[in-house]
């Protein structure tokens, strides 16, 4: 679930990317694009590389622009993991970073973004974050979900999600490999009370929407339509 794939193409972050602003909520450091003013609000939750890959933050400005009032909270504290530190290998740093530490955080955000009267609020995993969102999802915590390139995901998780999801899947993933993902689609559709929309991007590999060169518009293409196909999701249900 969490292999060498997992890890692969590593962002170059970057504290000061985006238009928004740091702000903390709920005890968490948290990106924040859009008018707080905005109702619904969109929790981002990140891959194993955190808050900082202006990439992800670019998709939080992009929905800000859209209406939403999104929250990207640094779920790692500071550290996000270091494919450069040999010594501290993806299944060492998973084990103080758990998905389901972050899970907890982020019923306390959303427990926040209520306290600012917002009541309809979704959710969008990247890999790790993917966990973390269909945990959300389980429950009525949140009113929409979207799992990108998800790691961590099961069939007995998606057998019991309660809210509309999207999955949104790549072609080229050892992480969660077409096959599971398909998986994924028979059980929604054996749940027709649960809106579900499952797609799986040919020619990308695992972390495409968030991982990917900006001046490379073979990357940027895919990377913009599963943009676009999260923005529809939520405006459709929230």
């Amino acid at each position: 679930m969490s292999g060498p794939q997992c890890c692969e193409n590593p962002p170059t972050l970057n504290p000061c990317s985006g238009v928004g602003h740091i702000e903390e909520i709920a005890g968490l450091k948290s990106y924040v694009s859009g008018s707080s003013g905005s109702n619904p609000a969109l929790l981002l939750v990140p891959d194993v590389f955190g808050y900082e890959n202006p990439n992800l933050r670019n998709k939080a400005d992009k929905l800000a622009a859209a209406g939403f009032y999104v929250v990207v909270p640094d779920f790692f504290h500071g550290d996000p993991f270091d494919q450069d530190n040999t010594e501290r290998p993806i299944q060492v740093w998973l084990q103080e970073h758990g998905t389901d530490k972050g899970y907890e955080e982020a019923k306390a955000v959303i427990e926040a973004l209520k306290q600012k009267g917002i009541s309809k609020i979704g959710a969008a995993g990247y890999c790790w974050g993917a966990k973390v969102v269909v945990q959300l999802g389980l429950c009525d915590y949140i009113q929409a979900a979207v799992l990108l390139h998800p790691g961590f995901v099961t069939v007995d998780d998606i057998k019991a999600i309660k809210v509309p999801i999207a999955v949104l899947g790549a072609e080229i993933d050892q992480v969660s490999p077409p096959e599971l993902v398909k998986q994924f689609e028979e059980v929604l559709k054996s749940k027709p009370e649960v809106d579900a929309l499952v797609k799986i991007f040919p020619g990308v590999a695992h972390g495409w929407s968030v991982r990917y060169d900006p001046q490379d518009p073979v990357a940027v293409k895919p990377a913009e339509e599963a943009y676009q196909d999260t923005l529809t999701w939520f405006t459709k249900h929230l």
